[in-house]
């Protein structure tokens, strides 16, 4: 049986950047109430920006995908679409 290995430095520093990522997006989320599939997206990005998810690219491109099918049913501020392409970005 293998031991696990630590991650490095660099894929520590690029996780904890998705983690931010993530972060801000549920920030503008949460100041911008009014549109459609809001309080859903929340619950989902809340689900994203866990540790145990964001170490799992799989599962941030499956979470980044219901949560911009989610955004994209609402008229979302420009704020929440530039958080939401900061996380595409650093998850692709």
């Amino acid at each position: 049986m293998g031991f696990d290995t630590e991650p490095t430095f660099y894929e520590k520093a690029i996780l904890s950047d998705l983690q931010g990522a993530w972060q801000y997006l549920r920030e503008e989320v949460a100041e911008h109430p009014g549109f459609e599939g809001r309080e859903r997206a929340l619950f989902h990005i809340d689900d994203a920006m866990s540790w145990e998810s964001v170490r799992n690219l799989a599962q941030v491109q499956r979470s980044l995908i219901l949560v911009r099918n989610l955004l994209h049913q609402g008229d979302v501020p420009d704020a929440v679409a530039e958080c939401l392409g900061a996380v595409s970005e650093l998850s692709g």
